[in-house]
Parts: structure tokens; sequence; C-alpha cells
């Protein structure tokens, strides 16, 4: 990426721009291929969600994720840039595509700031496969058009534009300069909220009733036989309301409620979306450090501090999910081994207590080598044991046999990639496809030895009553 010695708040001015957007229009004729072009400028304390309800278009791909307790929130929309990728290398096909974009990126504005120029918002399947009529491609990278951020106090606007020696430049000019001048003083009367539909009005299990408590009891007997070793096994349940659910409307009961949680929202630009509250994060990179967590091993929360300290105890001190927690860490452990990195974390796992449900959770970093991408790191790390199971191979291919329907984006991975190389992906856990008056719900359990059909069903229905009252008004 070519970072241009432009700053566009030292001299705001709607000529300015469409000097600068003639320079990379020149740019883009001497290459000989069109430019990514990123306009990045600090502005006022916005709220990214607000600026997403404000633009909203059931028809345009956007990509919202935050994550309030670490003072977060990002916000994409509209398509500048779009690739879609299958099949076991997907990853390696999506960082070839964002190398080679960078490589055609021309950059102003403070990039130092965090989520300034350009980000490439990632959305991936659990499988490396999708059927052609799946509301989400196995995996999609966008650039969005309009991006905006908060982190801490600070706020950046971005605009992104493909640039070609043939593009109107006034017209274009026109365009961006109204944005931004919306963007440094935004109107939040201007932003819609939007209600959660009532109570559902049917809720059927897809596979019909028992079909879990099945699937356990195979899989338990496959454990048995030794044909692997963990194995997360799924639910889903098809809601029907009166109302059509809009995804930001339920968005914005989610990060109220699961303040450490990835809050989220993906909408594949045909009028469905997959949102969420993750508890788990797959990877973060930044300044040289990856940044990962093991997450297994859940218990309910008591009604009263003492109930609720009784459940925590039993937590961590079952044998069960303790052995459960163990097999993660090794095989974080061995899945990026081959890359030159060491694990560092803690030798026993904590506590982290959601609302609805607590897990043992053992945060994990260490030192990234150089010439090792983010996207590397994905490839390996997911599917995680936490959403797969181990030895990742037949437990991974067991789960569509098992299971009675398509996973998608359920237990994939979803994030950016930014043009410094770093980026963060969440897991796709505690969520839901949206599409008008209905939505799937998605909930799993790991399956080792020891494991009872009934507790487990207990457990995903746990779970599933939690994301039932964040879907509506139950």
């Amino acid at each position: 990426m070519k970072q241009l010695p432009v700053n566009p708040t030292d001299n705001p001015s709607p000529e300015a721009l469409r000097k600068f957007l003639g320079e990379c229009a020149e740019a883009a004729r001497a290459a000989g291929r069109p430019q990514l072009v990123s306009i990045s400028m600090a502005v006022e304390s916005l709220d990214p969600l607000a600026v997403l309800e404000s633009i909203f278009e059931a028809q345009e791909l956007h990509f919202y994720t935050e994550r309030p307790g670490s003072g977060f929130a990002v916000a994409g929309a509209e398509t500048v840039l779009e690739f879609s990728a299958q099949g076991a290398q997907r990853f390696a096909a999506a960082k070839h595509f964002i190398e080679q974009m960078l490589a055609n990126t021309l950059a102003v504005g403070p990039l130092d700031e965090p989520f300034a120029g350009p980000h490439f918002f990632v959305a991936a399947g659990f499988g490396h496969e999708a059927a052609a009529d799946a509301p989400f491609p196995a995996l999609r990278v966008f650039v969005p058009r309009w991006q905006v951020s908060r982190m801490g106090d600070g706020s950046v606007a971005v605009a992104n534009l493909l640039i070609t020696p043939e593009l109107p430049l006034d017209l274009v000019t026109a365009k961006v300069w109204k944005a931004h001048a919306k963007f440094r003083s935004f109107n939040y009367a201007a932003a819609h909220g939007h209600d959660r539909p009532s109570a559902p009005k049917r809720i059927e299990e897809i596979g019909g009733p028992a079909s879990y408590q099945r699937a356990v009891a195979l899989a338990l007997e496959e454990i048995a036989r030794g044909d692997y070793e963990k194995i997360v096994l799924a639910r889903a349940l098809r809601l029907t309301t009166a109302e059509a659910f809009h995804p930001l409307g339920v968005l914005n009961h989610l990060r109220q409620r699961y303040a450490t949680c990835y809050a989220f929202s993906v909408a594949n630009g045909g009028g469905q979306s997959f949102i969420g509250a993750s508890p788990e994060r797959l990877v973060r990179v930044a300044s040289g450090r990856m940044h990962t967590e093991a997450l297994a091993g859940s218990a309910p929360r008591g009604k009263s501090a003492s109930e609720d300290a009784a459940f925590a105890r039993g937590l961590l001190q079952s044998e069960k999910d303790l052995r459960e927690h163990r097999i993660v860490i090794g095989s974080i452990g061995r899945r990026v081994a081959d890359l030159g990195i060491t694990l560092e974390h803690a030798p026993q796992p904590r506590l982290l207590p959601l609302a609805n449900v607590q897990h043992l959770h053992t945060p994990i970093s260490a030192n990234v080598p150089a010439g090792v991408h983010i996207l590397d790191l994905v490839a390996r790390l997911h599917p995680t044991p936490a959403v797969g199971g181990t030895p990742r191979e037949p437990a991974v291919a067991a789960i569509p046999r098992l299971e009675s329907f398509a996973r998608g984006l359920y237990a994939g991975t979803c994030g950016w990639v930014d043009h410094r190389g770093g980026g963060e992906f969440f897991v796709g856990l505690r969520s839901a496809l949206v599409d008008g008056c209905t939505a799937t719900a998605y909930a799993g359990a790991g399956i080792v030895a020891g494991s009872d059909p009934a507790q487990e069903f207990a457990e995903t229905e746990l779970k599933f009553k939690a994301l039932v009252e964040a879907l509506t008004e139950s």
C-alpha cells in the first residue's frame, strides 16, 4: 500500500478532494489497473451502530461488530471490492487477494489511528464448501464503501473507492464530500431504531424431537471405538414470529446484555443476516503478537451468589470439563507449531462468567514470526476444538453425518484484516440466521467420553433460552 503525504483534515475542501482523486486516476492509468483509494478522517465521537442504522439497506452487504468491554466498535457497509472462495485453500486465496489489492492501494489520512485505512472484512463458514443456494459462500471478503469505527474516545470515518481513469470524478467528489461532511457532524436524529419481534409463534427443532440425543449417543459410541476424542454437536431451532426480524434491532439488545462478547451482524446483501454475541475470539494480531484463547467447559449461572459460586466450583473441579479444556489448549499448540509459534498461557483456566452461562477460559498469546500472516493463523486455528473436535479431521468429517442441518456461518469465523497485516477474528457462536419472519438459532456442546446425552441437551437448552430472549421480546 502506498501512503500519500496528504491529510484530508489540513485542507478540507471539495476542490482539494477533486484534485486528489484526479491524481489517483492518473495513478490508475499509469499502473494499467484500477486503484483502491482509501480516505480516512478522524471525526468527533461516533456510534458506529447508529451510523449503520442511518444508512442500512437490506440489499447491501454490511459488517458490524462491537465488544463494549474492549471499547471498540466498527461498521462497514456497501461494497467496493468483493471476493469469494471455497475449498481447503480458501484462506490462502483470501490472503492472496488482499495482498494483491494492497499492492494497488493509495491511502491518505491518519493511518496510525486504530481502524484507519482500508479493512478487508471476512466471513467464512464452518466448512470449506457451501451449496450454491446457501445464504453465504464458504468465504467472502469485501471492502466497504463506508466504514466508521470507535476505539475508546476516538472515531475514524473511512471512504473507500475503486478509481479508474474513466471514473466521473466530479460526481464521485460530490458523493464523498457529502458523506464526510455527514460523518464529521453526524445527525443522530436521522438514525432509526428497530424493535425486536414479540415472542415466537412457533419453534421447530430441525431434525425432529430427540434427534440431538440420538446424535450424541452415536458420537459416544464412536468415541468409545476410538474414532475421535472429542466432537462438538449442535442443534438448530427455527423460530417463526409475527413481525419481521431486523438485524440491528437484535444487535442493540445483544450489545447491551453481553458487554464482554462480540456482538455482530453480517449481511449477505439478499435480505438475510447472521447475527449473534460470541464469547470466543479465534485470533487477534497486533504489534507482532497473536492473542487467542481456549474456551471449553460450561456450567449454568446460579440464581443467588451461593448457588452461582457452587456451580463455579463444580466447573473448576470437573474432571470431564478440565479434560475437555486441556484438549483444546493442546490442539491449538499443535496447529501453530509448524509456524514456529510457542504458546504462552497460565497453567490453570479461569472462569468466564456470562449472563446465562459460565465457561472455563484460558487466554493464550505468542510472538508472531516475520512473514506469518493473520490468515495463516486463521487457516490453522479454524475450526477450533471448541466447535469441531479433536483430532480435527475425523471429528469434523463426522459432524455433517450426525447433524441434521448445514452449519453455514454458525461456528465459522468472521473478522477483518487491516493494511498493517493485523486484524481480529471471532467464532460465530451464540448466533442465528435471520430472514424476514424466521430465525434459525444454533447452539452446541462438546461431547467427550463420559458425556450424558440428556445433560448435553440441557446445556444447549440453556444457551437457546438466552438466544431466543435476545432475538425476541419473549
